[in-house]
């Protein structure tokens, strides 16, 4: 049986929310049934969910079922766990772009999005330490 602790149990919650997030967060009026965006616009949205989707169950597995160096593994599962969260922060840098469609921004309200990367970026290093560290211990 493989071991569980707080580090694999945060990397595990991290990974479970690039998976599912999306879903929640983007099926409805303001993605992907906004009838302001355009198909391709909604094609790429639908992209991106899936792509997390792929990313977040390839991280778990690799966490939890893939043999091999244990270290190696576990750097392989935070790394893949990150792509979402990097890559959603730093969609903001392409021109055009914008963090909330002005039909649903509120004045003075932080951008969410960015929150929730950067928490799910902490939780990473945080789950990656510990787990390191455990490891350290046993191996």
């Amino acid at each position: 049986m493989k071991s569980i602790s707080i580090g694999k149990i945060l990397i595990t919650l991290v990974a479970i929310w690039a998976t599912a997030g999306s879903y929640i967060f983007d099926w409805n009026k303001t993605h992907i049934y906004n009838p302001r965006w355009p198909p391709h616009a909604k094609f790429h949205n639908a992209q991106t969910m899936l792509l997390g989707t792929m990313i977040g169950l390839l991280s778990l597995y690799v966490l939890w079922l893939q043999k091999g160096d244990k270290i190696t593994m576990l750097r392989l599962s935070v790394i893949l766990a990150s792509f979402y969260w990097i890559t959603q922060a730093g969609a903001i840098l392409f021109p055009g772009t914008a963090l909330i469609d002005p039909e649903f921004a509120h004045p003075g309200q932080l951008p969410a999005q960015l929150i929730v990367d950067v928490v799910m970026l902490v939780m990473l290093g945080v789950g990656y330490m510990l787990e390191m560290n455990r490891l350290k211990q046993v191996l």
